[in-house]
């Protein structure tokens, strides 16, 4: 199946749904994740990345909202925080002649860090990936974020490695990158480990926790 950048559409689930990122979400997207604990360990920029305002939330988007991906808005389904954002996570980085394509740029509200949010978030993200005919998935994240690089692990993806010095940091130091993968022989390994993961909450809706 040769690849293709799919549109922007919403990906809809059991616990979340994945609408494509607009202006309209920031305020919400800010009042979830626009907390020193979601940018210290990297995310963003880092910690010096930090936007102390709605304001400087706005700009900061912008920035990174890079024209050549597809961000989306995590958005919880059913409950009582029904229709809440609690995250942002993005499909990027298409490269079609080598069916590779990136699920990066990830943050979720503290207090949904352990629910099934981000294992739907990556079932979602990994089989409209796949669908598109993309036959390699990359997911990344500082070499420091131990907590992303657990979460990343405990998905299924496979760890290839650290890439050195792959890029900035906002406070000028340069970040060393954990680099995981899945790939499309590997999809329905990883797919049913996901799907055996989100059957252990029995559809209970999400629910936030209290922070880490």
């Amino acid at each position: 199946m040769s690849a293709h950048r799919p549109d922007p559409t919403t990906l809809s689930g059991d616990y979340i749904r994945l609408e494509p990122l607009a202006d309209d979400h920031l305020p919400a997207l800010y009042e979830a994740i626009g907390h020193r604990s979601v940018f210290e360990f990297g995310f963003g920029g880092g910690i010096a990345a930090f936007p102390e305002s709605l304001d400087d939330f706005r700009k900061w988007a912008a920035e990174r909202n890079s024209p050549r991906n597809n961000p989306f808005a995590v958005i919880i389904v059913g409950g009582p925080r029904d229709g809440q954002v609690v995250g942002t996570t993005t499909l990027g980085d298409f490269d079609e002649y080598r069916e590779a394509t990136h699920i990066g740029w990830t943050a979720y509200d503290p207090r949904v860090w352990g629910t099934a949010v981000n294992p739907e978030a990556k079932l979602l993200l990994l089989q409209h990936a796949f669908d598109s005919g993309f036959g390699r998935v990359k997911i990344q994240t500082d070499v420091l974020n131990l907590h992303s690089r657990a979460a990343i692990a405990k998905l299924g993806a496979t760890f290839e490695g650290v890439v050195r010095r792959e890029q900035p940091r906002a406070d000028g130091t340069w970040r060393d990158t954990a680099m995981y993968s899945v790939i499309v022989d590997e999809w329905p390994e990883v797919r049913s480990g996901l799907e055996e993961r989100l059957a252990a909450f029995e559809g209970r809706p999400v629910l936030f926790r209290s922070p880490r």
